[in-house]
């Protein structure tokens, strides 16, 4: 059973008062509890089966522009007051930065929408290992799966967030995660793949037959991959992958890249980094989205934001402390993004399969090869090679490179988006990609 919002704002609360007290001008708190229950599955048998339960509190303190944060999991009231004289000694001695600040009052969320994030359903334990018979039976029933592994996690949190300029609200939000994982081998090679499914709500997640027999299926077709010549060619990535692109694109308009001048998109407001046909938003307030939040880490609400516009950048990813040295207000994403996205483009995922005679597809990447600095990408891929629409053979050992610059021109997006993560693209093709091969 997780704690209430009563008694974390309790705790809360206690922490503002004696902060104030003992000399802070301004503080907040964030008192979080969260309960997880997971059973993991190798090989059809029962692996391990765990449950944590995390009580936790972390304090910032304000003197002036001095700042400082100290974290407890012991809520306790003597380990509070400790905590708490630490924190304001701390920030006595703290350098002056003219930019710390408590986000400005009237940013601060008014309400807390109900964005249904929480399903109170609880899942036996014998139930949990139910459903991995089930998922393990199904993705092992093909004799060339030689391993497998799997689990299921239920998750449940609460929190409150408070400061001293009167904020003080908090959700509770819920989550439900079955993953397969599966190895193939045939005479020549083997592989990995894995699927999963992660929902708020207990009723949406995949059932265990399908997410098993998905997870094999992307494993053995893997099998017997062949070796390819360097080439410039087009490459279309699967949306697991695609959305990695996505990724890279809101590391490099984080407020924080930008004000280090560490971004290749630093100074680009206004300016056309993608196509035409390109449209990114950031939409906090869709109902069990895995990243939906009615305000962000510091307490400011959070607004849909249009991020490019026919592929036009019209806003970057601004927290209070670097915003005021941008000289821009926060716009809620203190913490990142909520459900980021690229609205779906207007060709069918067959089309675009056909668009060129051949290209290659991936499906997995290998390595961290974004560097948001200058905008170069490289990494390991392996994937398929398509050919007049048809996928031919899979292929490995490959590396991929272009520079984000060029590659956001050359985006194509299909129509099939779905909202599977926090982070969602259609299936994506980008045009003159390098491929390295043998």
């Amino acid at each position: 059973m997780i704690k209430d919002q009563e008694y974390l704002s309790e705790k809360a609360s206690y922490c503002l008062d004696l902060a104030k007290k003992l000399g802070a001008t301004g503080s907040s708190a964030v008192v979080s509890n969260s309960v997880s229950e997971t059973v993991n599955f190798r090989n059809r048998k029962l692996d391990e089966s765990n449950r944590s339960d995390n009580l936790a509190i972390s304090i910032t303190t304000f003197i002036g522009k001095k700042k400082s944060s100290i974290s407890s999991s012991n809520l306790l009231k003597d380990n509070l007051d400790t905590l708490i004289e630490k924190c304001v000694e701390t920030t006595k001695n703290t350098p002056e930065d003219e930019f710390n600040s408590l986000p400005d009052k009237d940013l601060l969320a008014k309400e807390v929408k109900d964005l249904n994030l929480y399903d109170d359903t609880h899942i036996k334990n014998e139930d949990k290992i139910e459903y991995l018979k089930k998922l393990e039976t199904s993705a092992s029933s093909n004799k060339q799966i030689v391993n497998t592994e799997s689990s299921f996690t239920e998750d449940r949190s609460n929190f409150i967030l408070a400061n001293t300029d009167g904020f003080c609200k908090g959700y509770k939000d819920s989550s439900f995660i079955a993953s397969s994982i599966t190895v193939a081998k045939d005479e020549s090679s083997m592989e990995r793949d894995y699927e999963y499914t992660s929902k708020c709500h207990l009723k949406d997640i995949k059932d265990a037959e399908s997410l098993g027999k998905l997870a094999a299926e992307q494993t053995i077709r893997k099998l017997s991959p062949q070796k390819i010549s360097s080439e410039k060619i087009a490459l279309i990535f699967d949306k697991r992958i695609a959305r990695g692109v996505l990724s890279t694109f809101a590391s490099a308009i984080f407020s924080s890249a930008i004000s280090r001048g560490t971004s290749f998109l630093k100074d680009k407001i206004n300016q056309k980094i993608f196509s035409d046909e390109i449209n990114i938003f950031d939409k906090p307030d869709i109902l069990k989205g895995l990243g939906s939040k009615t305000f962000d880490s510091e307490g400011v609400k959070t607004e849909t934001l249009k991020l490019v516009d026919q592929g036009i950048l019209k806003h970057y990813l601004v927290d209070t402390y670097n915003g005021k040295k941008l000289n821009l207000r926060s716009n809620g994403r203190c913490g990142g993004t909520s459900n980021l996205y690229f609205e779906k483009g207007k060709v069918s995922y067959k089309d675009l399969l056909s668009s060129n005679s051949r290209c290659l597809y991936i499906t997995e990447t290998i390595g961290h090869g974004s560097n948001i600095v200058t905008g170069d990408y490289s990494v390991g891929a392996t994937g398929f090679l398509v050919e007049n629409g048809e996928f031919k053979f899979p292929i490995n050992e490959i590396t991929i490179a272009g520079n984000f610059k060029e590659m956001f021109q050359n985006i194509t997006l299909a129509n099939d988006l779905e909202f599977e993560y926090s982070t969602n693209s259609p299936t994506m093709m980008i045009e003159g990609m390098v491929v390295a091969g043998k």
